[in-house]
């Protein structure tokens, strides 16, 4: 971990210009830590040398993690393998980059196979493993047509009945969750409307735009409180005194 004398850093991967960290990014700010951006698929090279970073967060996006001819996506899985695991730094993926991770852990990653999709507020639970990461059934945002199976090695955290792959950790510091505790209200107003989000409003699975804010304003709140109690308790926390 880097050094608690230097400034608070945290390396973040987007996958589209107008891309935020939302809520997340807004909590980090708020406990001290500076974001670092880079948008691989707009060209941006990763970083090499991670140890001036507490943790690495790669947030989703409209790519697929199966997608070798895209450059951009091509260098995240190069880098979180020859980078970000094997120098055990914290990391988050996040949707697109929980998929990413999963598939470096060589999991199956792609659709369900039957045209359904998971967008809007649904339930997630806990595994039995999944019990102190997760305490209890919560309702988060999903925007995903693309999921993961779990990597051999890793623990199955969370799930739900229609998209089992919902959270795992790997060696107690890398994290994947396929749903979006950063969502705030103006990324539910931006991703239903945009040219690329509003056809899939239209898909099995996916909520309307005016559900998907009637949901927020109800599961807000418990979405945040988890995301606060995961990086005390997960991400921020040094690997000794990391709750399993």
């Amino acid at each position: 971990m880097p050094d608690m004398d230097l400034p608070k850093r945290i390396a973040t991967v987007v996958h589209q210009e107008i891309s935020t960290p939302g809520l997340l990014g807004r909590n980090l700010q708020a406990r001290g830590y500076t974001l670092d951006r880079f948008c691989p698929c707009l060209g941006d090279p990763l970083p090499d040398d991670l140890s001036m970073y507490d943790a690495v967060i790669i947030f989703g996006g409209p790519q697929s993690a199966t997608d070798d001819d895209d450059p951009g996506i091509r260098s995240e899985l190069d880098w979180i393998e020859r980078r970000v695991l094997p120098g055990k730094i914290p990391m988050l993926g996040i949707c697109l980059g929980a998929q990413e991770l999963a598939r470096v852990l060589g999991a199956k990653v792609g659709p369900r196979g039957d045209g359904e999709v998971e967008i809007g507020y649904w339930p997630v639970s806990p595994t039995e493993e999944g019990k102190a990461f997760l305490p209890e059934t919560t309702s988060f945002f999903q925007w995903h047509s693309e999921t993961f199976e779990i990597p051999k090695d890793a623990t199955h955290l969370a799930y739900n009945d229609r998209f089992q792959g919902q959270a795992f950790s790997y060696e107690g510091r890398a994290f994947a969750i396929e749903f979006h505790p950063e969502i705030t209200r103006e990324m539910i107003n931006r991703w239903c409307t945009s040219e690329r989000g509003r056809p899939k409003l239209e898909l099995t699975g996916a909520q309307p735009h005016d559900g998907q804010l009637a949901d927020h304003t109800a599961h807000a709140l418990a979405a945040r409180n988890w995301l606060d109690s995961f990086l005390d308790r997960y991400l921020l926390m040094p690997s000794s005194s990391r709750s399993s």
